[in-house]
């Protein structure tokens, strides 16, 4: 039950992410909306990334071969995505500005660990 907490607040947080990446990249700077918006991203993806660390220990899930360690890959992926995340808000707050490149990386890692996680759960 946790774990589909975790998967669904994650998925939300990637849907949301992806609209504060075109709204930045579009523009090529942050207004008000966009900040409201990567607040509520970041907000969902901290609660479901510690949604799906809570679930982990406890999970049944993985009992096919080849598909026990996925949920601590995709907590990998996640974290490391969550690192990056930190970063260009670090960034933000003393007004610099990012490389492109670095939201593709974020948004790749994050994409990543969600897919990762649902075959985890689904599997």
């Amino acid at each position: 039950m946790i774990l589909t907490a975790a998967f669904w607040t994650l998925a939300s947080a990637v849907v949301l992410g992806s609209t504060v990446a075109i709204l930045d990249l579009r523009k090529g700077s942050a207004d008000d909306r966009s900040w409201l918006l990567g607040a509520v991203h970041g907000t969902l993806a901290i609660s479901g990334f510690g949604l799906l660390v809570w679930a982990l220990p406890g999970s049944s899930r993985g009992v096919y071969p080849g598909s026990a360690s996925f949920g601590v890959i995709a907590a990998v992926f996640l974290t490391l995505a969550l690192l990056i995340g930190l970063g260009m808000l670090s960034a933000r707050l003393l007004h610099k500005r990012f490389p492109g490149v670095l939201i593709g990386t974020h948004a790749t890692l994050a994409v990543s660990g969600v897919v990762i996680l649902a075959a985890y759960l689904f599997s």
